[in-house]
């Protein structure tokens, strides 16, 4: 797909234009609005292809769940491996679409890989993530920052202090969710492992109170994003913290995602896969 309409839908899906500002300029590159609505169809997420592994995965105890937040109650959906054995606890961050099926679904794929997994819904204190994702991408843009990083660092708490938890947490984010891994690092200590997807990049200053294990993926045509690369990786070097970075050439952001076929790439998204769990295994398990 041309380049200049997957830009055009990350300046929308990031909030920097409404629809009508978004469908107006994705016809003129498309040619018409019959074509800009094909390729709509590509750009928009298809949550039916979500689950890779089903609700009901025998092998999986899931259910629906709520910690006490900074703002009150946050919803979450609690996935881990049946059995009695105590588990390393993985905190996982949706991206600016809230917590949706997709990330459902990728919690249950880090369960299975052997950690209990939690995947809070920061929409929580706006009654939850709305069906309609155009939705929920406004009401991220309408968070209290603070506020949020703080309902994400009660959900690392819930985690470390479960019954069923070692105590070692990690985090794992995807765009808006990436941004948040890295801020919880910042602001968390007992954070012991984080791995932001695409994630923008935490303020200079902060970046030495990171105590965390670091993981970053990045995307090689993701130029808004990459931007930040350089200012991190010298604060992170000149605090001597323990950081990995790769770059997938030639993907696109929210490369991850198997639910937007405009987007994903399926050679990038397993290797950072199978680089992401050998890490937090390393770090967590170890």
């Amino acid at each position: 797909m041309d380049k200049k309409v997957v830009d055009l839908y990350d300046e929308y899906s990031h909030g920097l234009m409404d629809r009508r500002e978004f469908l107006k300029r994705l016809s003129v590159l498309a040619g018409c609005t019959v074509a800009a609505n094909s390729l709509l169809a590509l750009l928009e997420n298809n949550y039916a292809r979500a689950d890779l592994v089903p609700k009901d995965d025998p092998r999986l105890y899931t259910e629906d769940t709520k910690y006490q937040g900074a703002t009150g109650e946050v919803r979450a959906k609690l996935a881990r491996p049946k059995g009695e054995i105590k588990l390393p606890g993985v905190v996982v961050i949706h991206e600016n679409r809230g917590l949706n099926a997709h990330i459902a679904d990728v919690t249950r794929r880090v369960a299975l890989e052997g950690f209990m997994a939690l995947a809070p819904d920061a929409l929580s204190p706006v009654g939850g993530t709305p069906e309609d994702e155009n939705k929920a991408i406004a009401l991220i843009g309408q968070l209290d920052q603070q506020s949020t990083i703080k309902n994400y660092v009660a959900a690392v708490q819930y985690l470390k202090t479960h019954p069923m938890s070692t105590g070692k947490v990690g985090v794992v984010g995807f765009c808006w969710g990436g941004a948040m891994a890295n801020q919880l690092a910042v602001n968390f200590p007992d954070v012991s492992a984080a791995v932001p997807y695409y994630g923008r990049q935490p303020a200079s200053e902060d970046v030495p109170r990171i105590k965390a294990s670091l993981l970053l993926h990045y995307a090689g045509l993701d130029e808004g994003i990459n931007k930040g690369i350089p200012a991190y990786e010298a604060t992170l070097k000149k605090a001597s913290i323990d950081y990995r970075l790769y770059m997938y050439e030639g993907a696109q952001h929210a490369f991850n995602n198997d639910t937007n076929p405009a987007r994903y790439n399926k050679e990038a998204a397993q290797l950072a896969w199978k680089r992401s769990i050998a890490f937090l295994k390393e770090k967590l398990k170890t």
